[in-house]
């Protein structure tokens, strides 16, 4: 058996049962799409025909249905699963379906690729469950004749799987990497040629981990120890981030966070360890006036009100009202009272005023949060990169006028693509001589920083891949 189908085989994470729920038990308010299975293609087929993001996908559907933890921890592995190794599971059906695969419709390569997923991906489920759901959600909207092809071609996969074979990697190593790593052929071209075979593989390689829950502690309530004792009552397992030690990465990928008291009580919030060192980075001081241009959903504005011990003033806007409410709520359960939350466009506002922070944790490709949203990867384009670094130029070009004689720019991004990153800040330093770069090796430890600024990739960090610069004003 090829070993790429069990490097990240489920059971080392998370453990997952096979479902039977009687079908009098199962949400019948959708006629085709039923139980869990039934869901996943459902979301995987408005997925491909739409703008919309998976997550939210996701979680619209987990908040209609009566799924309890089980269920959702089988439905959101089954979704991210399909997505993350799409081309892999898309290569395999074309070598089996008799015809064109790739003409079939949605719904078909969807209950195909959830019941491969499942045969190569989740041991612990039987084969003929996984064979079975899909066979009969097909059959429901295609009839008899489509689900014994789709039943055929299943069982004769797991009846072969020992002689699969994929693109030649000596042949074509491009081709053989977008294969079985599931990525697009231009994202692997672009690293390969920046980081040379090993690296660009290994990095590939960690996009395609299942991501663990990170959480940061929140000072202003607790302490990294009283977190700490609460976990190991509940019997959850953890590690504390060699960065950080009030970042916490929760070794339990289906855990309901929201729903724990640490959570709901603020003594704990959701956050990855790359966004909590660029906001150290930005090193706020008690009483200062801060202003966040791209805050949504909070995560670092809050850090930052901390840092200033809830004591200055902090001014959080996103260009959209409906995402205020985020920034909001979540300062209400940190117990922030510093934040305002402001909607207005990050390359336009203007406020009159100067601020001894401004925070531009701008719009990118998201390419170094892969692990965690697997549909980065089909939803972008190598065009992106450019119209991005436009839009990230006009915000920091407003971001100047904002800040204050000695106070400084704090410029982050998530994504590890050097045009959204080191580009942005050499082409910014030319242009306004009375800013420098102040090293981030002053304020993080060296392990995370390269160049003078805060850089951090899944492969070497574990972490998401982030960047972060600090530019500072000078007196005169």
């Amino acid at each position: 058996m090829d070993t790429e189908y069990t490097v990240d085989n489920i059971e080392n994470n998370i453990e997952i049962v096979e479902q039977n729920e009687p079908i009098s038990e199962r949400n019948e308010s959708i006629p085709y799409f039923i139980g869990v299975r039934g869901i996943a293609v459902k979301i995987l087929s408005r997925f491909e025909r739409s703008d919309a993001y998976l997550e939210k996908l996701l979680d619209n559907e987990i908040r209609n249905n009566n799924f309890n933890q089980m269920d959702k921890g089988l439905l959101t592995e089954l979704v991210n699963g399909v997505i993350r190794w799409k081309w892999k599971l898309d290569w395999v059906l074309t070598g089996f379906y008799q015809g064109d695969y790739l003409k079939c419709l949605n719904i078909v390569k969807n209950s195909l690729r959830v019941g491969l997923y499942q045969i190569l991906f989740l041991n612990k489920i039987p084969i003929h469950a996984a064979v079975n759901e899909s066979v009969e959600i097909v059959k429901k909207i295609q009839g008899e004749k489509t689900a014994g092809l789709v039943n055929a071609v299943l069982r004769n996969v797991a009846r072969n799987i020992e002689n699969v074979r994929f693109p030649g990697r000596e042949e074509d190593l491009q081709y053989y990497f977008s294969v079985v790593y599931s990525h697009p052929r231009w994202m692997v071209k672009r690293w390969l040629e920046r980081f040379g075979e090993q690296e660009a593989e290994a990095l590939l390689s960690a996009n395609n981990r299942r991501p663990f829950i990170p959480i940061r502690i929140n000072t202003m309530k607790t302490t990294q120890e009283s977190v700490l004792q609460f976990l190991n009552e509940k019997g959850i397992s953890y590690f504390v981030s060699r960065f950080i030690p009030t970042s916490i990465i929760l070794k339990s990928p289906r855990l309901d966070i929201r729903s724990l008291e640490i959570f709901q009580d603020g003594f704990i919030t959701i956050q990855d360890t790359s966004a909590a060192l660029a906001a150290k980075l930005a090193n706020p001081q008690p009483g200062n006036k801060v202003l966040d241009l791209c805050a949504a959903p909070g995560g670092k504005s809050f850090l930052l009100a901390e840092l200033m011990k809830n004591q200055g003033e902090l001014i959080a806007i996103d260009k959209y009202f409906a995402k205020l409410r985020f920034i909001e709520e979540g300062a209400k359960r940190l117990g922030i009272s510093i934040i305002k939350a402001t909607a207005a466009d990050a390359e336009t506002v203007e406020f009159g005023e100067e601020f001894d922070l401004v925070v531009a944790d701008v719009p990118c490709s998201g390419l170094g949060t892969i692990s965690k949203k697997p549909d980065i990867k089909w939803k972008r384009e190598r065009e992106d990169i450019q119209v991005l670094q436009e839009i990230q130029r006009k915000i920091l070009l407003n971001a100047v006028h904002h800040v204050k004689p000695g106070g400084v720019i704090l410029y982050s991004t998530c994504t590890t693509e050097p045009e959204e990153n080191m580009d942005n800040i050499k082409w910014f330093l030319e242009i306004f001589p009375n800013f420098e770069l102040e090293p981030a090796e002053k304020y993080l430890t060296p392990e995370v920083c390269t160049d003078g600024f805060l850089q951090t990739f899944p492969h070497k960090h574990y972490i998401d891949g982030a960047f972060a610069a600090r530019l500072k004003k000078k007196e005169n």
